[in-house]
């Protein structure tokens, strides 16, 4: 595709390479919250989002309340654990597909496109959208848990509720075959009627002048060894563009251990990103860091 009109706006070139450092699933549990205001104060991490839905949000809003942190709403209407678990904030009806037999959210993506509602999974994400806001939380952008959305049926509610809201959303810039592309590089196969869906989609919003990312990359959480070289590595391999860099950075808690398998990772993000090394890597190897509330001020009128 042609470069980034979001990169000459931003005073960049288009050769820049642009990271948006994002910590995925603040308020999941209790660890991921000094991991967020500690991450915060180490300067590298450029935005967040939150998972409305779950236990420590409160805790979550209340922070934000007295911070000037770039904070989404990473949508949820999946819980993948099997021992910790949430469900919808708007409703408690099983007509609407959102919950399983024990009354929480499907364990993935499979069970909200087999059984969910376009309109319920929609209520759902507004009811989230409502509440982080009347929490006192600055939303600066929304993202999608799981690619859940990465659905015929649901897609084009993620992107009205964006447009609605007046929000940016985590889009990639990519035509049909890149998505398809993506799907295989994610293990998560993305059919060619969602591929043609989402690559119409980003037409339709480039040509409002709506900002998007280029890029999307993650820290993989089954290799928690040496996470500064992995993370320099990353960095170090961006290209040019505007990239949306994922990280689930969380402090170790019996909490945390309990919950999920992958914590060392999540442990291992917290201190590689608050690690001064990093940082300075980053400076040097010339990549700009950026927050979706530069995204946020670019929005059409």
């Amino acid at each position: 595709m042609r470069p980034n009109p979001v990169l000459r706006k931003l005073g960049f070139d288009d050769a820049d390479r642009v990271v948006i450092v994002h910590a995925d699933d603040v308020g999941m549990c209790h660890a991921t919250l000094p991991a967020l205001a500690d991450l915060v104060d180490a300067g590298l991490l450029s935005s967040a989002a939150t998972m409305v839905p779950c236990p420590w949000f409160p805790e979550v809003a209340a922070f934000c309340r007295g911070s000037l942190a770039d904070v989404g709403v990473h949508l949820t209407v999946t819980c993948e654990y099997s021992s910790y678990r949430w469900g919808p904030i708007s409703t408690r009806d099983p007509a609407s597909g959102l919950m399983d037999a024990e009354g929480y959210f499907h364990h993935g993506p499979d069970g909200v496109w087999a059984h969910a509602t376009a309109q319920a999974v929609q209520g759902e994400q507004l009811a989230q959208l409502a509440w982080a806001r009347a929490a006192g939380v600055d939303v600066t952008h929304v993202d999608t848990h799981q690619l859940a959305v990465l659905h015929p049926r649901l897609l084009r509610g993620y992107v009205d509720l964006a447009l609605h809201s007046r929000l940016p959303l985590m889009l990639l810039r990519l035509d049909a075959a890149g998505w398809q592309a993506l799907g295989r590089g994610m293990g998560m196969p993305i059919g060619p009627e969602t591929a043609a869906l989402a690559a119409g989609l980003v037409q339709e919003l480039e040509a409002q002048g709506w900002p998007l990312i280029d890029h999307a990359t993650m820290l993989p959480l089954d290799q928690p060894g040496d996470r500064v070289a992995l993370a320099r590595r990353a960095f170090d391999s961006l290209p040019a563009g505007l990239t949306h860099f994922v990280l689930h950075p969380a402090v170790d808690t019996p909490e945390l251990r309990a919950i999920t398998a992958d914590w060392p990772s999540r442990v291992a993000d917290y201190e590689a990103f608050t690690s001064r090394e990093l940082r300075d890597h980053v400076i040097k190897a010339g990549v700009q860091v950026i927050g979706y509330r530069a995204l946020r001020e670019l929005l059409p009128a």
